[in-house]
């Protein structure tokens, strides 16, 4: 008898003062979603809030809910509406730096003003919260970098052991 781990649930977050006013659609949300999607994630959302919060009380749901992976698009400039980064930071238990500076070096070719993002990444409890931009290129960039190791991260966060290379015996160096 194989056991086989649980299947990997995520939440989209919206971030938008506008969106959430029905001002404008929601863009980023639906590629997320939809990104996830290809990964193997059950998706819920996009849930669309005001920033600031708003973001932080839904955030503490999709943690309480059990998700692996909570993603939110938007609020992560400089502008003053911009507040995810710090909802974020109020729950997280520990960041992991590598992810957002991964995602703003793949936008940063393509657009400078991506050195302006704040978003974080990080676990609170068992999941993982990763704040990506408000724009559809930038939630496509953050996407592209999430693709390479989402799916490792959750597993570690499950508390899965480090793949090694065919032949390499346990304890070896790398």
């Amino acid at each position: 008898m194989t056991s086989q781990a649980p299947a990997l649930r995520a939440l989209v977050v919206t971030a938008s003062n506008r969106a959430s006013q029905g001002v404008y659609a929601d863009k980023g949300g639906p590629v997320l979603a939809e990104g996830l999607s290809a990964l193997g994630f059950a998706v819920d959302g996009p849930r669309v809030v005001p920033d600031g919060d708003p973001v932080e009380a839904a955030l503490r749901e999709g943690v309480a809910a059990g998700y692996d992976v909570i993603l939110t698009t938007g609020g992560t400039g400089i502008s003053p509406t911009d507040r995810t980064p710090d909802a974020t930071a109020r729950i997280l238990d520990y960041e992991i730096p590598g992810i957002p500076q991964a995602i703003r070096a793949e936008s940063l070719a393509k657009v400078p003003t991506a050195a302006l993002s704040r978003g974080l990444a990080g676990v609170a409890g068992r999941t993982l919260i990763v704040n990506l931009p408000g724009s559809t290129g930038g939630v496509r960039d953050g996407l592209a970098v999430l693709s390479r190791v989402l799916l490792h991260a959750v597993d570690q966060i499950r508390g899965g052991d480090h793949p090694r290379p065919e032949g390499r015996p346990p304890g070896s160096a790398s």
